[in-house]
C-alpha cells in the first residue's frame, strides 16, 4: 500500500509540471531597470546591461515554478559615464567587492513573485507585481512568453547608504529605488 501512495505522488508530481517549461532570457528583447528620485525634483533612471536568468514557466496555469536571475553590477548604465563610476565605487555598488546582483524566486501568489534579493552582499525578501504580457511561438517555431516585474526596494537596507542633504532640506538620492523588468524569455 505504501507503494502505491508513493506511486500516486510521484505521478501527481510529474503531471504537476508537465506544462512547465525551461526558457532562458532574451537580452535583445529584455531590459533590467530601475529609477530613483534625485534631488527631489527628478527621476534618474537606469538599467543593467549584462545579466543571465533561469526560467522555468507553465504556459497553461501562466506561473513561474522557478525565477532566478544574476546580474553584472558592473554593467549599470545610466547613461552619465562619470554617475555609472560612481555607483560602480565603494559608495554604491563596490563591484570590485560584489560581482553580482541576484535573485530567487521563493514563491509566486495571485500575481505577486516572492523571493530573495542580494544586493552588496546582503539578501533581503522582496515582493515583485508580475504581469504575464503573453505566450507565442515566434517565427522559427520556438515558444516565447513575454512578462513584466515592478516592485520597489530601500538602497539603504543593503548598505547603499551614501548621500548628500540638500542646502534647502531633503537629500540628493532617495533611499526607494524603483524597479521595471522587462523580460522575453524563449524556451529552451
Amino acid at each position: 500500500m505504501k507503494h502505491l501512495a508513493r506511486l500516486l505522488m510521484a505521478t501527481t508530481l510529474l503531471f504537476s509540471f508537465a506544462d512547465a517549461k525551461e526558457f532562458i532570457i532574451d537580452n535583445a528583447h529584455s531590459n533590467i531597470g530601475f529609477s530613483v528620485k534625485h534631488m527631489m525634483i527628478s527621476n534618474v533612471k537606469g538599467n543593467f546591461n549584462a545579466y543571465t536568468a533561469d526560467i522555468d514557466f507553465d504556459a497553461d496555469k501562466k506561473v513561474f515554478n522557478k525565477l532566478a536571475a544574476k546580474i553584472d553590477a558592473a554593467s549599470i548604465d545610466t547613461g552619465i559615464v562619470k554617475r555609472d563610476e560612481h555607483l560602480k565605487s565603494s559608495d554604491f555598488f563596490d563591484v570590485e567587492k560584489f560581482k553580482t546582483v541576484d535573485f530567487a524566486m521563493t514563491s509566486m501568489k495571485d500575481g505577486k513573485v516572492y523571493g530573495k534579493i542580494t544586493i552588496h552582499g546582503i539578501t533581503k525578501d522582496i515582493v515583485l507585481n508580475s504581469t504575464i504580457h503573453g505566450v507565442i511561438k515566434d517565427f522559427q517555431g520556438h515558444q516565447r512568453v513575454g512578462f513584466t516585474l515592478e516592485g520597489k526596494l530601500e538602497r539603504k537596507d543593503f548598505g547603499l547608504v551614501w548621500n548628500k542633504i540638500l542646502e534647502g532640506g531633503g537629500l540628493t538620492v532617495d533611499d526607494t529605488i524603483h524597479l521595471a523588468i522587462e523580460v522575453e524569455a524563449i524556451e529552451l
